[in-house]
């Protein structure tokens, strides 16, 4: 996976332009069970060959640690920079038993809840799940691979089932870091009118991801166009450095940093 892909590309960028930091996947369980290779349908989907170095498309991969969330809240601080945090509120074990993820991970949720209070940190709603439980449709397969199971709000999926999902995911969430969060990141960049009209009962007033900007129900989609998204797999696999890398050649480029939300206050819709 190259870095650069991550990097905010779009021809009208231009110099003193606010870059929005972004991490996903944060608590998500499909770093453990997203599983499939960089082959697609070949042989490499074929048993263990899909965790072959070389064909391991995805996971698994650890959760990153709360160490780690400290150093790059120190570096968000040092740079003056902020970063937007993508949190899936649930982790998804094997048995399709759904644990909040304070409680699956409560010294990396307090330490990203010390990076909110210092105002380096933003905290964005990633989905409940960002799987498919039913029928344990997120766990791995012996021949092929499963990264269609691991898009949350899937558009055939009823808009009861999206109101239902994003209820539970924004409670846990907003009882945890005790403030109203109004932004959504949708795995995979997947949503629906389903999900906009649930995010409009429930005061989600943004949604963020790889599209047009545009205007739907209350609610305003911001596209990736200053966005530098990426990964929680790049801190994991990389280091913290690499971010701290890409934090100091975007302030060479000349831009200075915001949160995903600051950016619908720039909009013209």
């Amino acid at each position: 996976m190259k870095s650069e892909d991550y990097l905010p590309t779009h021809p009208e960028i231009k110099k003193n332009e606010a870059i929005a930091l972004r991490i996903d996947d944060i608590g998500a369980s499909s770093k453990f069970f997203e599983i499939y290779s960089k082959k697609g349908k070949g042989l490499g989907n074929f048993l263990f060959l899909k965790l072959l170095p070389g064909l391991r498309a995805w996971g698994p991969y650890r959760e990153m640690k709360a160490s780690e969330w400290q150093s790059i809240i120190q570096i968000l601080r040092s740079e003056n920079a902020k970063l937007t945090v993508a949190i899936t509120a649930s982790w998804v074990d094997f048995s399709g038993t759904l644990i909040p993820f304070p409680t699956k991970f409560p010294e990396e949720a307090a330490a990203i809840k010390s990076g909110v209070n210092a105002g380096v940190l933003e905290i964005a709603i990633h989905g409940l799940t960002h799987c498919q439980i039913e029928n344990h449709s997120f766990r791995p397969k012996l021949f092929r691979g499963n990264r269609q199971f691991h898009r949350e709000f899937l558009p055939h999926l009823p808009y009861e089932w999206h109101l239902k999902n994003l209820t539970q995911a924004k409670k846990i969430l907003d009882e945890y870091f005790e403030f109203n969060i109004d932004l959504l990141i949708p795995p995979g960049n997947l949503f629906s009118d389903n999900t906009t009209r649930a995010c409009n009962q429930l005061g989600i007033k943004l949604i963020n991801c790889k599209t047009k900007e545009s205007q739907s129900e209350n609610v305003k989609i911001i596209s990736n166009r200053n966005v530098f998204a990426f990964h929680d797999k790049e801190v994991v696999e990389l280091g913290v450095k690499w971010l701290h890398n890409h934090i100091l050649k975007i302030k060479t480029d000349g831009h200075h940093f915001c949160f995903v939300s600051d950016l619908a206050k720039k909009s013209n819709l």
